[in-house]
């Protein structure tokens, strides 16, 4: 038996590069259903480092799309969990973990010192993910961001493409994330994923959350949350799409 997990993509790319990946340094923010998966891939592609970021723990409305959500794993921590999964597919990765809600505090502890080759952002609160793209752009940090997988149903309307070829964006969420960003000056050079699809009219009851958060003096903070319906394949689909992306990426280097 060939015990070289990573034959199989070596046929493909070949030795070389499998080589590079041992020494690239990828960041991941969120890690739900998107996020989740975008990672899964890139641990299954041999990167050799991680930084993962999440606040959140297991809860039982995750077990329709979430990789790590388990009726065993009900309450436990998600960067626990996925520390655990990544060295169970690859014992010689590295992996940090910042087990907190991301806000713009939190750079220097997560950036400071450290070559992070590239971010893939899945966080779904509007403010943070603002925050962490308005810090990437402006310090050449490579990344790509999900622009929304909720409510939506048809996993093959998704699609990547630099902000500045979205088509008529379909939703608040959308039309927002791309206002604000062009008050900063961020009009291009940034892969999106997104859904050209529209978002579905939401039939039973939505799902409201308090998130609460410390920032970096220990001030506490509440945030109001409103969750959006979630289907298993398109957040799966979302997150693989931003995974490839990176790989190529790193290949056509």
């Amino acid at each position: 038996m060939n015990e070289d997990i990573f034959c199989r993509n070596k046929i493909i790319w070949g030795e070389d590069f499998q080589k590079k990946l041992e020494n690239i340094h990828i960041a991941v923010f969120g890690l739900g259903g998107v996020g989740g998966y975008a990672l899964d891939s890139l641990v299954r592609c041999g990167i050799g480092e991680f930084t993962i970021v999440d606040f959140d723990d297991v809860n039982y409305s995750n077990l329709n799309r979430q990789l790590v959500a388990l009726n065993s794993t009900i309450g436990e921590k998600k960067t626990q969990l996925f520390k655990k999964r990544i060295i169970d597919i690859n014992k010689n990765a590295k992996v940090n973990i910042f087990d907190c809600f991301y806000t713009e505090d939190l750079n220097e502890k997560i950036f400071k010192n450290k070559q992070i080759d590239y971010v893939i952002d899945a966080i779904d609160t509007m403010k943070s993910k603002i925050e962490l793209i308005k810090y990437c752009y402006k310090n050449n940090i490579k990344m790509i961001t999900s622009f929304g997988a909720g409510n939506r149903l048809d996993a093959s309307r998704l699609k990547v493409c630099d902000i500045s070829k979205i088509e008529k964006p379909n939703c608040n969420f959308l039309k927002n994330i791309i206002r604000i960003l062009k008050k900063e000056g961020i009009k291009n050079n940034l892969p999106v994923c997104y859904s050209s699809e529209k978002p579905k009219k939401v039939i039973n009851k939505i799902i409201k959350s308090k998130i609460e958060y410390c920032d970096k003096d220990n001030k506490k903070y509440n945030l109001n949350k409103i969750s959006p319906g979630s289907t298993p394949f398109v957040v799966a689909v979302a997150g693989y799409l931003m995974g490839n992306y990176v790989c190529l990426d790193l290949i056509q280097k």
